[in-house]
């Protein structure tokens, strides 16, 4: 491999942009590692963390890939910038923008699982962007792999999805990203990720753009710098940019806005390198125009904007609120409802899958996102930030279309189970109003079914689905489209324990309670009137004293010094209260503690 020189002036013809898409847990982020072992930009001393491209904490925590990433390497004399995406259906939106950066896509298929939901997304959305595909069947070190298969259920996709003949002639490449290398054929030795970086150069398109045209950039990501401010980040269709040079920035039917480049970065490696100029072809991040935001085009000159590729719209809401429980103002440092509507504009600036509309409450905000998910990493790095705020249960999108006809938001649903748990699975999905589309049996025996459900059944379906078949299910969904109102969902959920009574929880109370349910919380754990504490077996809510404390008396038994065992409490996290959370009900999120009560405290006012 050789090592890194990079240039600042690649004509277009040396220059490669693509984007490395999948389903989740394919494998992008390891192989990106990989291409970057090898490559030379680390030192072989040098540590490296696994899944160098994940820096978020929670993508970090949670093993997944969140916000797009930009990085370079320089391969036979050619410039190879590569966006590393999301996996995850809820992330959607980044995948749809960073995808007008780029000229091909690298469709990664782990050589098990073959094309899931997400797989069919993103290759609809890379053909409908014009890019040209290479396929790249991961994983083929596994034991249960099959990859041949794999390839041949890659082309019914292809097929389905309605691509056309040209296009089906795609490379096909093997890899594992894992231990480092890929292979154009089964058999070939196995030593490095060059052959993918050789059919990059090969397959790949040049991005072209006449460099004498006056300089256009297609702005399709944003970033912030607390001492450059905004940065935008986008691909140079045409021309030429010079740093500290004049720009104007052009919006659809909007007059342009004159400003200047403060500073022009490429990227070099995994590093933002500030540059005197970039030319056509080239992926830039701009400073100095404040008012930049996704979509815009920049220009030298005044001229018409570029065209900008819809993004497909959210199809859940939450409602955001200041937090007005009683522990309102303990843990957290931004506490009003100004403070979250700020948060939340700054959020709009950046993700472009999300929405927000004003309530009849002046401190209640309505998020549209893709998913729960998408919302849950929202709320998870404002609790990170400091904020206090409360949501309430998140509920599909339900409109009507041009012609007066309600329709609702449809998920393709994907479940593997093993074969003894497929009619508990069906007949838990059927009153979810859930269709049944195709099974099939895979290798290791268990059985694939594919439904088509609204996004308001599945709500909170995944933690019930997990104890259904005691945790050996899997399932993936992928948001298909709007489609026919499909009737009424009746939604059950266990009723709930809610505490009467402000303290702190008692051992005592704890053991006279295990019998009416599971517990949310242990001895001396401070709770609140309203908050919800544990779950009943029934349908019914019920208020409980979970801070009784025993009576002193003057009598002891020959017992009352034993150790009393209690069960330990059932915790739930945020991703869960989010499943769990009932239409009657706020979640209450702090930097250190997320607790679901009851909208109303009193509970001698309750029904």
């Amino acid at each position: 491999m050789c090592a890194m020189q990079f240039r600042t002036d690649y004509p277009p013809s040396m220059i490669r942009n693509v984007a490395i898409i999948a389903h989740v847990d394919h494998g992008k982020t390891t192989l990106v590692d990989a291409m970057i072992k090898q490559s030379g930009l680390f030192r072989e001393n040098q540590h490296m963390d696994v899944c160098f491209m994940d820096s978020n904490d929670i993508e970090r925590e949670r093993g997944i890939t969140i916000l797009a990433k930009n990085l370079s390497l320089e391969f036979l004399g050619h410039k190879i910038n590569i966006v590393d995406t999301p996996g995850h259906v809820d992330f959607g939106g980044e995948v749809e923008r960073v995808l007008q950066m780029v000229i091909g896509a690298i469709l990664v298929v782990d050589a098990f699982e073959g094309p899931m939901p997400q797989t069919r997304f993103v290759l609809k959305k890379a053909l409908a962007a014009g890019l040209k595909p290479i396929i790249l069947v991961n994983k083929i070190d596994r034991p249960d792999a099959r990859p041949q298969e794999v390839v041949d259920e890659i082309i019914n996709l292809f097929i389905e999805v309605g691509a056309e003949d040209e296009v089906l002639d795609y490379p096909v490449l093997y890899a594992s990203g894992r231990e480092g290398y890929a292979v154009r054929n089964l058999n070939d030795p196995k030593t490095s990720i060059r052959p993918l970086l050789e059919a990059i150069v090969e397959h790949v398109p040049a991005p072209g753009g006449n460099p004498e045209d006056p300089g256009k950039i297609l702005i399709t990501s944003l970033d912030y710098n607390d001492y450059v401010g905004r940065i935008g980040l986008g691909r140079i269709f045409t021309g030429k940019f010079f740093n500290k040079g004049d720009v104007f920035l052009l919006r659809p039917d909007q007059p342009a806005i004159k400003g200047k480049i403060s500073q022009l970065f490429t990227f070099q490696g995994v590093n933002r390198t500030e540059v005197a100029s970039a030319g056509a072809g080239e992926i830039v991040a701009i400073a100095g125009m404040e008012e930049i935001s996704i979509g815009d085009t920049l220009s030298v000159i005044e001229q018409e904007p570029l065209p900008v590729i819809p993004i497909d719209q959210p199809v859940i809401s939450m409602m955001f609120s200041p937090n007005t429980s009683p522990f309102s103002g303990r843990d957290g440092r931004y506490l009003t409802s100004r403070q979250i509507h700020a948060r939340l504009q700054k959020e709009l600036k950046t993700n472009v899958a999300m929405r927000i509309e004003p309530t009849d409450s002046p401190d209640t905000f309505l998020v549209y996102g893709r998913g729960e998910l998408h919302l849950g990493i929202l709320i998870e790095n404002m609790r990170r930030e400091g904020f206090e705020l409360q949501v309430s249960k998140p509920q599909a999108l339900v409109k009507k279309d041009e012609e007066g006809n309600l329709v609702e938001p449809i998920e393709e649903l994907t479940i593997d189970v093993p074969e003894s748990y497929m009619g508990t699975t069906i007949e838990a999905l059927g009153p979810r109003r859930a269709i049944l589309e195709s099974t099939r049996r895979l290798l290791d025996g268990s059985m694939r079914m594919v439904f088509s459900a609204p996004a308001r059944g599945l709500l909170g379906f995944r933690s019930s689905f997990l104890t259904l078949t005691n945790g050996f299910g899997i399932m993936n969904q992928a948001f298909r489209g709007f489609e026919k109102y499909r009737g009424e969902i009746v939604q059950r959920r266990p009723g709930v324990m809610v505490a009467m009574e402000t303290g702190y929880s008692t051992g005592y109370a704890i053991k006279n309670l295990v019998d009416r349910g599971t517990l949310f919380y242990g001895p001396m754990e401070e709770v609140y009137g309203g908050m919800v504490v544990g779950e009943r077996a029934v349908s019914e809510d019920m208020f409980v004293n979970i801070v009784r404390a025993k009576h002193l008396t003057n009598h002891r038994s020959s017992t009352s010094e034993e150790l009393e065992r209690l069960t330990p409490p059932r915790r739930l996290n945020l991703d869960q209260c989010l499943e769990y959370v009932a239409d009657d009900e706020w979640i209450e999120i702090t930097p250190k503690a997320v607790r679901i009560r009851k909208r109303t405290f009193d509970y001698k006012r309750r029904g």
